[in-house]
């Protein structure tokens, strides 16, 4: 049975931006489980409702279904035992928790860069509740918050630098080969490259050549999506 994953769309249903969404999306590749992927948006909330959950990612699988990316990635490695290990061991399952609550805070340290390409491209029935629930949380308009972006830009690339250091010893956080850890850093810097113009990473940074290298893999799966070539 194909599984089923509602996955955050703009007002082009192929535009997917959602980072946790796309730690999910390399993940079933990487178990190499087939996925159909449903463009869902951010007044949808009734129809994720039997995850108990109002956000996604949101995985079906049969009469199941589960909320949350950490959640979903091991429902998929226990699920799943006889399909590559998404985590590479025990040990290493409880190391990559600390690379997917690493990859949350990345998604809040590049928002101020990203705030207002995403109202630019989520659907009309999404602009208002965006604007407003962000606004709310930020304190500001979505104008005001990324006007200094710029600025922030050097600070926001310093911070990287341990990541930096990490991949510049090797082509994946997994080794020679990407695992769930892989996935879940990559995910905000997808969701950033599908949604804004804006270049977070310099060309040549080690971590741009290991984004690249991942939107490469499983045939190209991140890299066919609508995204900016930065």
């Amino acid at each position: 049975m194909t599984l089923r994953l509602y996955d955050l769309a703009g007002a082009d249903p192929n535009r997917r931006f959602s980072p946790y969404c796309w730690r999910i999306r390399l993940a079933l590749a990487h178990k190499k489980l087939p996925v159909e992927t449903i463009p869902w948006r951010f007044t949808d909330k009734q129809e994720i409702a039997p995850s108990g959950q109002i956000f996604v990612p949101v995985l079906v699988d049969g009469e199941r279904w589960i909320a949350d990316s950490w959640t979903i990635a091991n429902y998929l490695e226990n699920k799943y035992p006889d399909f590559p290990s998404l985590f590479g061991g025990a040990t290493a399952r409880s190391l990559t928790r600390y690379y997917s609550s690493f990859a949350d805070g990345l998604v809040g340290a590049m928002f101020p860069f990203l705030a207002l390409d995403i109202l630019s491209h989520v659907a009309d029935q999404d602009r208002s509740y965006f604007r407003e629930t962000r606004e709310k949380r930020v304190g500001t308009t979505l104008e005001a918050f990324v006007a200094d972006r710029e600025t922030k830009l050097p600070g926001f690339r310093a911070s990287l630098t341990p990541l930096r250091l990490a991949l510049k010893s090797q082509p994946f956080l997994g080794g020679d080969q990407p695992l769930y850890a892989d996935y879940a850093v990559f995910g905000p810097f997808q969701g950033a490259r599908c949604i804004s113009p804006f270049a977070l990473l310099e060309e040549g940074d080690a971590i741009r050549l290991w984004r690249d290298r991942l939107l490469d893999c499983f045939g190209g799966l991140a890299r066919s999506a609508p995204a900016y070539d930065v």
